[in-house]
């Protein structure tokens, strides 16, 4: 019995999250009340209050959960694979490209909602969402420059450097001109390997 009301407290709270999911891409945080996600859940309001008491915990909990599963996702499939660091940084946006968009867009909360938390809950996310994706490919890029791929240089500052190379592309007017995944993907990591130069670009032909 008692595995029974686990399993059905666990897909209650996957209800609510996603919910959630929906209605914090969808508005600003102000705007999205514990109400509204009980109805988008199907759940009363004290269903919701049951398992998060305030919508800040709430919304909280809902990015500490998707940046886990990028975490584990990413070590995975990159961080982990035996390979070079060219080979782990494709296969790390590639997976990043291959999750459905609104999985994609929700990393976009971190900066949209940042400086509405006290400072304790902000470092709070700012770390959990470094450990989800940019520490991850500052680890890659270590390797990187171990082995002699890439030059010697800081490698947080390359690793935000790449974070923003994979963000230009979540706007619309990329979003038209890259309609593979995959050809995504090759744009990020030759720009960030080989840079812009006619040189690079003419080696490559």
């Amino acid at each position: 019995m008692l595995v029974v009301e686990r399993t059905k407290s666990k897909k209650t709270v996957e209800r609510i999250l996603s919910a959630a999911e929906r209605l914090f891409l969808e508005r600003n945080y102000a705007d999205v009340t514990v109400t509204q996600v009980a109805e988008a859940a199907d759940l009363t309001k004290g269903a919701v209050y049951h398992h998060f008491p305030s919508k800040e915990q709430l919304y909280v909990a809902m990015l500490h959960n998707d940046f886990a599963e990028k975490n584990r996702l990413y070590r995975h499939v990159a961080v982990n694979y035996e390979g070079s660091c060219e080979e782990r940084l494709q296969r790390l946006t590639r997976a990043f490209f291959s999750l459905p968009e609104r999985k994609r867009r929700l990393i976009s909360l971190v900066r949209r909602d940042i400086n509405i938390f006290p400072d304790t809950l902000r470092d709070e996310l700012v770390r959990k969402y470094q450990a989800a994706l940019p520490d991850l490919i500052e680890e890659i890029i270590r390797d990187g420059v171990r082995d002699g791929l890439l030059v010697p240089g800081d490698p947080r500052l390359l690793a935000w450097q790449f974070v923003a190379l994979v963000e230009v592309l979540l706007t619309p007017y990329a979003q038209q001109r890259f309609t593979l995944d995959e050809d995504k993907v090759n744009y990020v990591v030759r720009i960030f390997l080989d840079g812009c130069s006619r040189q690079c670009c003419q080696a490559e032909r």
